[in-house]
């Protein structure tokens, strides 16, 4: 095996974990883990030894993989990910409890962006959860027993040939499937943005893809992108997670953010000032399970840019209490405001699952950053600060477990 030792890992055991090692862990284990301050760089270095030792073990390549993300090792991470999908392309995570649904996710090898994170989603359930990697070359008979599929991957370059080639196979296929391939790349951001103008009750500002030399051409004045005008925001096509991510102001600052990023293919959207009467920004997350919106979050920052780990959330009583309120009337209060936005939103993209990043414009529409169904959605912030998040993820939770039930009753070829 190639990849043998995680760089820049401390060498002591880690808290809590046995001598004896399970066959897979899987991705929500791990995080888990993670948010309970477990140091995971032994372990890596313990089940990339597993896997020396053994060469048919892909759960130990595939858990380290997951680890070294959480690192930022993400070469070597991808690298380990192959190494284990060239021994097997299924990984099952047994129910918590007896077993009452078996759901097959299709997943795409990639970062732990490329696919819906259905493992945290499934904690202490009685779904057993196979995660099958595909290929752009579909062979059925590595396709295991299930009640329901679930297909999985993220709207990307990465993905897409994935996508084109299992769509026309899931059209047709014997169990039934939720969130149709064929309507993922709605969420594609220029996509979305033209599927969601003029919608009642929404605000998304126009998206335009541009190449490098368009870009260029918009800095230097050589180009008009539609009516709008600076500041934008500027991201690289498939970036996530705020990464080369920015607001710039004039051509000049576009220009120099253009040489500090990689690739060829860039969005450009008009930059859209959602901060609230007291200054401050606010970024809520939401997931429709079937047209109908949960709250998984509510991010409060002095910064246009918020990301739930950088907002200060856990270090700012107030925050969390303005959270907790945000959550604990979401139904009767955010809901019910942006009902309009969240159907529209329901109807234009028309998956069964789908998390939505947004704000409230000051004349109160939706604003809506991002509509995703790979966004990661978990119950694991720790309880001492966060015990009012437990009911409300529960209640999302359990309404997705009622999907994927209601799916496996259906026991037709049908798309949901």
């Amino acid at each position: 095996m190639t990849a043998t030792v995680m760089p820049n890992t401390p060498a002591s055991p880690p808290t809590a974990v046995g001598e004896s090692l399970p066959g897979f862990f899987g991705l929500a284990r791990l995080m888990r883990m993670s948010f309970e301050n477990i140091e995971l760089g032994p372990l890596c270095q313990s089940l990339l030894k597993r896997a020396e030792d053994n060469v048919a073990d892909a759960c130990a390549l595939l858990d380290a993989s997951i680890i070294l993300q959480f690192y930022r090792h993400t070469d070597l991470a991808l690298q380990v990910q192959r190494e284990a999908l060239q021994i097997q392309r299924n990984y099952c995570l047994p129910a918590a409890r007896p077993v009452r649904v078996k759901l097959l996710a299709l997943v795409a090898p990639g970062n732990l962006m490329a696919n819906v994170p259905l493992e945290c989603l499934l904690e202490d359930s009685d779904i057993e959860l196979t995660l099958c990697y595909a290929t752009a070359d579909p062979n059925l008979s590595e396709i295991p027993d299930h009640d329901v599929l679930f297909f999985a991957m993220s709207e990307s370059e990465d993905n897409r040939p994935l996508i084109e080639a299992w769509a026309p196979l899931l059209a047709q296929w014997p169990r039934p499937v939720i969130n149709d391939p064929s309507r993922v790349y709605r969420v594609a951001r220029d996509t979305l943005a033209r599927l969601l103008q003029d919608q009642p009750g929404l605000a998304m500002p126009p998206t335009y893809r541009l190449s490098r030399a368009e870009a260029e051409a918009v800095a230097q004045g050589q180009r008009k992108v539609a009516e709008a005008d600076f500041p934008f925001i500027l991201r690289p096509v498939d970036s996530h997670a705020g990464n080369d991510l920015y607001k710039v102001d004039d051509g000049a600052d576009l220009l120099d953010k253009l040489g500090q990023i990689a690739g060829d293919d860039f969005f450009l959207s008009p930059f859209v000032d959602y901060r609230s009467s007291d200054g401050l920004f606010r970024k809520y997350r939401v997931v429709l399970i079937e047209g109908r919106p949960y709250a998984c979050h509510m991010g409060i920052s002095d910064h246009w840019m918020i990301h739930y780990l950088n907002a200060g959330m856990a270090d700012d009583a107030d925050k969390r209490a303005e959270e907790a309120a945000f959550m604990t009337t979401f139904d009767e209060s955010f809901a019910q405001r942006h009902a309009a936005a969240f159907a529209a939103i329901h109807q234009a993209v028309g998956l069964a699952y789908l998390g939505i990043d947004c704000a409230e414009t000051a004349d109160g529409r939706l604003l809506v950053f991002e509509a995703e169904h790979a966004m990661v959605v978990h119950a694991m912030d720790p309880v001492d600060r966060f015990a009012y998040k437990q009911a409300p993820m529960k209640h999302l939770f359990s309404a997705f477990r009622n999907l994927v039930s209601r799916a496996a009753e259906l026991d037709a070829p049908i798309t949901i």
